[in-house]
């Protein structure tokens, strides 16, 4: 009886402890936790990702946060120092001047030996742009007889002879007009700045005579050579003599070399070296030209001639004179369309 007694109690004991625990957990979902407690621990992960922002969540329309300014990336970024578009980005923009007083001989005599090495400023182009070059020993190997171009403005090859009715197959260009310079700054130069200008290897090139007379005095906003594969050459240079004498472009010359440049950003700014030494103009301009002191390099026709300028260019022809260089009998500036020195071409 005893015993029976004593289960009975150890399973209302049991019970009891049941039905606290039982209570105990109905409270603890009821109260809140006390700090630090183990409920708190407990909590699900979904009330942590409810505390984080809206625009969080993946795969939401909500618009996106708004982002600190930056700089545009479509944005060039400026060109490299020592291109020729960097250089171009520091010349003067302003309008052509008037061409009032303008004539060739305000950039001194054509083709004189400026540099003092005892050859004209044309046959030290020639030999220097032509290959397989042929020159006079009689003129201390001053004159090119011939020799082959390369031509960077028709991308051809040229056989260059010496003469008459060959010669000017290859011209010297000027790459900035010396019309174009006068008008964009060089008529504030002094004579001698100009005469440099006009004789500066830099801006001096043997091309085919017939595509350089097209070109006449026209800048980069009216004449490109044909040959695109030079044009980036061609400006890079124009702007290197423009940087070199102070002179401006014109805004829509400005933005014709642009335009070229643009497609090859990394075009250096051509170095001609120094500009050749000028010393004011001789008194008598064929003195310094070796094709006037060797009489055998001379056209027997033209020492015929008399002292004034012939009538036309029909008349030097007929005179077996043609073409007429500055300084030769019969030459004048009125039969020098280019105004290049040399007429009758």
């Amino acid at each position: 009886m005893r015993a029976a007694t004593t289960t009975r109690r150890g399973g209302i004991a049991a019970l009891g402890v049941s039905v606290a625990l039982l209570l105990g957990a109905c409270a603890g979902a009821v109260e809140p936790a006390s700090p630090g407690g183990g409920v708190a621990e407990a909590e699900p992960p979904a009330a942590t990702a409810t505390s984080q922002p809206e625009t969080s969540q993946p795969g939401t329309s909500q618009p996106e946060n708004p982002q600190p300014e930056t700089a545009d990336p479509a944005e060039p970024e400026p060109p490299a120092s020592g291109t020729a578009l960097a250089a171009l980005e520091g010349l003067q923009v302003k309008g052509r001047a008037p061409k009032t007083g303008y004539s060739r001989d305000q950039f001194g005599p054509a083709w004189a030996d400026v540099d003092h090495n005892g050859c004209d400023t044309r046959n030290d182009v020639l030999a220097r742009d032509l290959t397989r070059t042929v020159t006079d020993p009689g003129t201390h190997d001053c004159i090119v007889l011939s020799g082959v171009l390369a031509d960077p403005y028709t991308g051809t090859r040229i056989d260059f002879l010496r003469g008459q009715a060959t010669s000017t197959a290859v011209q010297i260009d000027h790459v900035v007009a010396l019309s174009d310079a006068w008008q964009k700054g060089a008529q504030q130069l002094d004579g001698q700045a100009r005469r440099q200008l006009a004789n500066d290897p830099l801006n001096l090139l043997a091309v085919d005579g017939p595509t350089n007379s097209g070109k006449g005095d026209g800048d980069a906003a009216t004449w490109l050579p044909p040959s695109k594969a030079f044009r980036c050459q061609y400006v890079a240079r124009q702007v290197a003599v423009k940087q070199a004498y102070a002179l401006w472009v014109t805004q829509a010359e400005h933005d014709a070399i642009a335009g070229i440049l643009i497609r090859c950003p990394d075009e250096p700014l051509p170095a001609g070296g120094p500009a050749p030494r000028v010393d004011a103009a001789p008194e008598d301009p064929a003195a310094e030209d070796p094709a006037a002191e060797d009489p055998a390099v001379e056209d027997p026709a033209a020492e015929e001639t008399t002292s004034g300028p012939f009538e036309n260019c029909d008349a030097a022809r007929a005179a077996g004179a043609a073409p007429v260089r500055r300084g030769d009998p019969g030459y004048s500036s009125r039969l020098d369309r280019d105004g290049d020195g040399v007429a009758c071409e």
